[in-house]
């Protein structure tokens, strides 16, 4: 612990009473300033540990003295148990951390709590967005069925990579290897069927009807090693598809009172139930929080940045967001660009043309992300004939009008008209 005595600073004052934590993995520096009546501030710093018990002196320390608010940098996933114990005790602000390195200052693990704290009494410091306790818990969820779907993913790819190497060539033929058809096949295959043609009757629906084809791509060289990779790998996708029900259930369990809001949001293309609760979990459903859609676009970082120079513009990378809301959206747009007579698959695949694939997903997500917006906001679903282009038909050609004429079976000579005087 260090307190000291000083001066007051000719700066105005905004937070008389406030602290600033640098916090750690193991260790939260704390610095309270606190202006005293004879015009001095009186500084003091202690260092804690993380543990719940320590974290809970800590929390006693700051209401002792008054500090309102609280503020700490949002690094790493190291602010978040501290941010849950102090929540609804003291006003805690989370703030990012390149507004402090704009500032110059000391750049020490003490003199950090410190410098926040000045900065936060001084007024230089703005607190970013959190979402309530019960979206947080909602975005881990979600967070983390996006995890498993993309380890399910990557396990999908070893299994086709392991059947590649048993010139097993059924993925140009069906399209999902772990599919219904597909996994009887496998299921064959592990249990030690060699004849290719009991395997290729497993096929279902219409791929009975390229039989003969899979009689060929199945006739591979399947050895032990191979068999025992693929059955641990099945064992490995069955187990990834129940964690994933599981965490579904409990998202929707948890979402029960968004149904209208999902409902509304299903109505825009590529938006489908799961992408809709992912959005929900980022964005939230009060849209109050953001003045209008642009401030929405920049907060999750699909926002396109400007960079002009000399009265020409270089183009301009987006702003460095979460990456999870990123996904989210990016993932809709290349769903919505396979959707047929709609605005935004429409545009998807102009801008795919001009600019690329990667290009076109991020400028169709922020679309996507500003419709998610004034659906939220006003309540209504998406209604996509107010977002078709208006398309002006060219204006006739007088040729072409005399060869219509003609058909008809008349006779049309054409007078140009003189030029007024």
């Amino acid at each position: 612990m260090d307190t000291q005595m000083l001066s007051e600073e000719p700066i105005s004052v905004v937070h008389p009473r406030c602290c600033g934590l640098d916090v750690h993995k193991r260790a939260v520096q704390a610095c309270v300033l606190v202006s005293t009546p004879g015009g001095q501030v009186r500084q003091e710093q202690r260092a804690f540990a993380t543990t719940s018990a320590a974290l809970l002196v800590l929390a006693d320390w700051l209401v002792a003295e008054g500090c309102t608010p609280v503020a700490m940098e949002s690094t790493g996933v190291y602010w978040e148990p501290l941010y849950n114990l102090l929540e609804g005790q003291i006003e805690v602000w989370v703030v990012n951390a390149q507004h402090i390195k704009q500032v110059p200052g000391r750049k020490t693990d003490v003199s950090d709590a410190a410098w926040i704290a000045g900065l936060l009494r001084h007024g230089l410091l703005r607190p970013r967005f959190i979402p309530d306790r019960a979206q947080r818990e909602l975005r881990t969820l979600t967070r983390y069925r996006t995890s498993l779907v993309q380890e399910r993913a990557a396990e999908v790819n070893r299994l086709q990579k392991t059947l590649e190497g048993a010139t097993i060539k059924a993925a140009g033929i069906a399209t999902a290897i772990p599919g219904k058809s597909g996994r009887e096949m496998l299921d064959l295959w592990v249990a030690g069927e060699t004849d290719p043609a009991v395997r290729a009757q497993c096929a279902q629906g219409r791929m009975k009807e390229k039989i003969p084809q899979l009689e060929r791509a199945l006739a591979g060289r399947f050895g032990p090693h191979q068999r025992f990779l693929v059955a641990r790998q099945l064992a490995h996708i069955d187990s990834l598809d129940g964690a994933i029900a599981e965490v579904s259930a409990e998202v929707a369990q948890r979402m029960a009172p968004c149904e209208a809001q999902i409902a509304l949001l299903d109505t825009i293309p590529g938006v489908g139930r799961e992408t809709a609760e992912a959005l929900i979990a980022e964005i939230g459903t009060d849209m109050g929080q953001s003045p209008a859609a642009a401030h929405l676009a920049s907060w999750a970082g699909m926002c396109p940045g400007t960079h002009e120079s000399a009265g020409k513009r270089k183009g301009g990378k987006t702003r460095k967001g979460s990456r999870w809301r990123r996904a989210t959206v990016v993932n809709a747009a290349h769903a919505a660009g396979r959707t047929k007579h709609t605005a935004v698959g429409a545009r998807y695949r102009a801008l795919v043309a001009r600019r690329g694939k990667k290009r076109g997903a991020v400028a169709v997500g922020h679309t996507l992300l500003l419709i998610a917006y004034h659906v939220l906001r006003d309540h209504e679903p998406y209604d996509d004939l107010a977002h078709q282009p208006v398309v002006c038909p060219p204006a006739p050609h007088p040729h072409h009008l005399v060869q219509q004429v003609q058909e008809m079976g008349c006779d049309v000579t054409i007078t140009p008209k003189a030029p007024a005087a």
